[in-house]
C-alpha cells in the first residue's frame, strides 16, 4: 500500500486538466504511440468539440523512481459548477490533488470552490501553474495570487506547460513525494466508495470504486448499502486505458467492479460496496441523491416519436444518473416528459446527445426551477411545472430556491456585475480584493433568475473576464405569479411561467411583441394576451389577411361597400370560431433569448 498514490486534478474548465492528464499518461508510458491523441480521457465526442470534461474518468499509471515502482491512480474530475457532487465524490476517492492554474487567467471561481472541497476532505494539495510558455502568462502574479490562497511557499508551486510537456517529470516527482499513501486495513470490513458509474450495452453497468477498508475478490456476494440491493461481483478490476481484471484488490487501490447490473437506480454515486457475508457497520459519510436545480419540458417534434425518446431518455440515464424525468402533456406539443437537470450545461448536453446518439430532434419548453407551495389546507407541495400550480386562492406562500453566487472578475468590471447581480434581485453579502486588480464578491440570489440568460450576460459584461460559481443555500418566501400567455383566449401551457411580480408586467409585454413577430397571420385576427389570473397585462394584434372586396366598386353608394364589407366581416368572424392558431416551434425557443 505504499507505493499507492491516489489524485484528482480539479481546475476551473479550459485550464489545462485534460492536457496535463495527457502528458502525465505519455510519461509513465501508459499509452502507446499508436493510442495517442489530444484529450485521451475524454471519450465522447461532445466533450472534445466543447473542450470540457462532462464524465469522470479513472487511469491507473505505473511510476518508477529510484528502483522502485509505484502505482499511480488518477480519477480526472469535470471542471463545471453543474457536475461538482462528482466533483466532491472523486475528491473523496483521493489522498492528493493537484491544483491546475492557468499562468495566463490566474485563479477563478471552481479552482476556489473545488479547492475548499479538497480542503475540506484534507487533501495535500499540490498548485501547478501551468502554460507558463504562452506570451500572455503572468508567472510572477499568479504565484503571488496562489500563495495568498494556499498560504503554501513559492517554491511548492511547480512550473509546467501541458503542451510542450514542459515540467512534467517534476510535477510525477511531486507526486510521490508530497501525496501520502492511502491508509486503510486489509482485514476490516469491505468499505469501497463509489465514485462513477458507466453503461456498457453488453456487460450492464460498470462501477467505479476506491477501497478504504477490505480485501474485496472476485465472485464474492456485495451489497450496496444505500439502495440495499446485493449482487456477485463477476469482474474486478484496475482502469488502465481498457479494463484489466484482477483477481483481488486491497484497501487503497482503485478499481471497477461489474456485477451485470441493468438497472441504473440501484448504483448511486456516492453509495458504498461492502461484503453481504462480513458487512461493514457504516457506509462512507458523504452519500447524497444527487437533485435536479433545474426542470425543462422534452418533447419529441414528431408527435409519434413519444415512445422512441422515452427510450432513448432511459438509455441516457443509465450513462448519467443525474437525469430525472417523468411523463407530461401540453394541449401545444402534446405528450413528453418533465426532465430534471443539474444545471443549463447539463441540458444543453442531454439535448445534444438526444440528437447525436439516438437522432431525436426535440423542443425544449422554458427551463425553470422546483418552487414549494404552502396550501390553504397547510399541505406543502414541490411544484415543478408551472401549469401545476393550485389556483391563486388556495396558496399561501410560495418559496423559491436560492443560491450562494461567488463570482471573481477584474475591478475595471465590478460596478457592471453588480448591477446585473442587483438586477436579478440579488443581495450582496461581502466583496474581497484578492490582489490589485481582481475582486470576488458573494451574492444571495434566486435560482429561477440565474437558469436563463445569467451565465451569458456576466460573460458579455465583463468581456470573458469574470467567472462564476454557485451552490444552493436552501428556499425563501418570495412574490410570484404565474403568467399566461393566451391566444384567441385559450391558454398555451407550454409558454406560461412562474415570475416575479415586479417582472410580469415587461416580461408579459415582451412575449407579447416577440410572440406578434413570429405567429403567421391567418384569415382572422389573432389576440395574444398575457395574463396573471383573470388580469390581462399585455395585449398584441396579429391582423388578419384580407381581400379586398370593395375593390370592384368604383364610385356609386356607400351603402354599397359597406354591405361586402359586413359581409366580409361576418365571413371572419365565423372563421374564428372554427378556426385554431398553429404555434411555430421558433416561438417556444424564441422565449429563451428574450433580449
Amino acid at each position: 500500500m505504499k507505493n499507492i498514490r491516489n489524485f484528482c486534478i480539479i481546475a476551473h474548465i479550459d485550464h489545462g486538466k485534460s492536457t496535463l492528464a495527457d502528458r502525465l499518461l505519455e510519461e509513465t508510458a501508459t499509452i502507446t504511440e499508436r493510442e495517442r491523441q489530444a484529450q485521451v480521457l475524454d471519450d465522447m465526442e461532445l466533450e472534445r468539440e466543447k473542450g470540457i470534461t462532462i464524465k469522470s474518468h479513472a487511469i491507473q499509471m505505473e511510476y518508477v523512481r529510484e528502483g522502485e515502482r509505484y502505482v499511480l491512480n488518477l480519477i480526472d474530475t469535470p471542471g463545471h459548477v453543474d457536475f461538482s457532487y462528482e466533483v466532491s465524490r472523486a475528491i473523496a476517492s483521493c489522498e492528493g490533488a493537484l491544483l491546475v492554474v492557468d499562468a495566463t487567467q490566474g485563479i477563478q471561481a471552481q479552482t476556489i470552490s473545488n479547492l475548499y472541497l479538497a480542503l475540506g476532505h484534507d487533501l495535500e494539495v499540490i498548485p501547478v501553474l501551468n502554460k507558463i510558455d504562452m506570451d500572455a502568462a503572468m508567472v510572477e502574479e499568479v504565484k503571488d495570487q496562489i500563495v495568498d490562497l494556499l498560504g503554501c511557499k513559492r517554491e511548492e508551486i511547480l512550473e509546467a506547460s501541458a503542451k510542450t510537456g514542459k515540467g512534467v517529470p517534476e510535477v510525477l516527482e511531486a507526486i510521490v513525494e508530497r501525496i501520502p499513501a492511502p491508509e486503510g486495513d486489509d482485514g476490516a470490513p469491505l468499505q469501497a466508495l463509489i465514485f462513477d458509474s458507466v453503461f456498457n450495452s453488453f456487460r450492464g453497468i460498470i462501477a467505479y470504486f476506491r477501497i478504504v477498508n477490505g480485501t474485496l475478490r472476485k465472485g464474492e456476494r456485495v451489497k450496496f448499502i444505500n439502495t440495499g440491493s446485493e449482487y456477485d461481483a463477476d469482474e474486478i478490476g484496475v482502469l488502465k486505458l481498457k479494463l484489466s481484471p484482477r483477481e483481488e484488490m486491497r484497501a487503497g487501490d482503485v478499481g471497477y467492479i461489474i456485477s451485470g447490473i441493468k438497472n441504473s437506480v440501484d448504483v448511486k454515486v456516492g453509495d458504498t460496496i461492502t461484503h453481504v457475508a462480513r458487512p461493514a457497520t457504516e457506509a462512507i459519510a458523504g452519500f447524497e441523491d444527487v437533485k435536479p436545480m433545474v426542470f425543462a419540458g422534452v418533447y419529441p417534434v414528431e408527435t409519434d416519436q413519444y415512445e422512441d425518446l422515452r427510450a432513448s431518455l432511459e438509455k441516457l440515464k443509465l450513462n448519467d444518473a443525474s437525469l430525472t424525468f417523468e411523463p407530461e402533456s401540453s394541449l401545444a406539443l402534446g405528450f413528453g416528459f418533465r426532465c430534471g437537470f443539474l444545471g443549463l450545461l447539463h441540458l444543453e448536453i442531454i439535448q445534444e446527445r438526444l440528437y447525436r446518439e439516438f437522432d431525436m430532434d426535440v423542443i425544449t419548453t422554458v427551463p425553470n426551477v422546483s418552487y414549494r407551495i404552502t396550501t390553504t389546507k397547510g399541505a406543502v407541495l414541490d411544484v415543478h411545472n408551472p401549469s401545476g400550480l393550485p389556483e391563486p386562492n388556495h396558496v399561501v406562500k410560495i418559496e423559491e430556491p436560492y443560491i450562494l453566487a461567488q463570482i471573481i472578475t477584474k475591478t475595471e468590471y465590478l460596478g457592471n456585475v453588480i448591477k446585473l447581480c442587483m438586477d436579478k434581485r440579488g443581495v450582496m453579502l461581502n466583496q474581497t480584493f484578492l490582489t490589485q486588480d481582481r475582486v470576488e464578491i458573494n451574492f444571495e440570489m434566486p435560482l429561477s433568475e440565474i437558469v436563463f440568460d445569467f451565465y451569458d450576460k456576466l460573460k458579455s459584461i465583463s468581456r470573458g473576464y469574470a467567472s462564476f460559481d454557485y451552490h444552493q443555500v436552501g428556499y425563501k418566501e418570495s412574490k410570484l405569479a404565474k403568467l399566461d400567455i393566451l391566444l384567441n383566449g385559450e391558454p398555451v401551457d407550454a409558454l406560461s411561467s412562474l415570475i416575479y411580480v415586479d417582472h410580469a408586467y415587461d416580461f408579459g409585454r415582451k412575449m407579447c411583441e416577440k410572440l406578434k413577430e413570429l405567429i403567421p397571420r391567418q384569415q382572422f385576427d389573432v389576440a395574444i394576451q398575457a395574463a396573471i389570473g383573470a388580469k390581462i397585462i399585455a395585449r398584441e394584434t396579429v391582423k388578419a389577411v384580407r381581400k379586398d372586396v370593395t375593390a370592384k366598386c368604383y364610385g356609386g353608394d356607400i351603402t354599397r361597400k359597406r354591405k361586402l364589407l359586413e359581409k366580409q366581416k361576418k365571413g371572419k368572424k365565423r372563421m374564428r370560431q372554427v378556426g385554431n392558431v398553429e404555434v411555430p416551434q421558433e416561438a417556444f425557443l424564441a422565449v429563451l433569448k428574450m433580449d
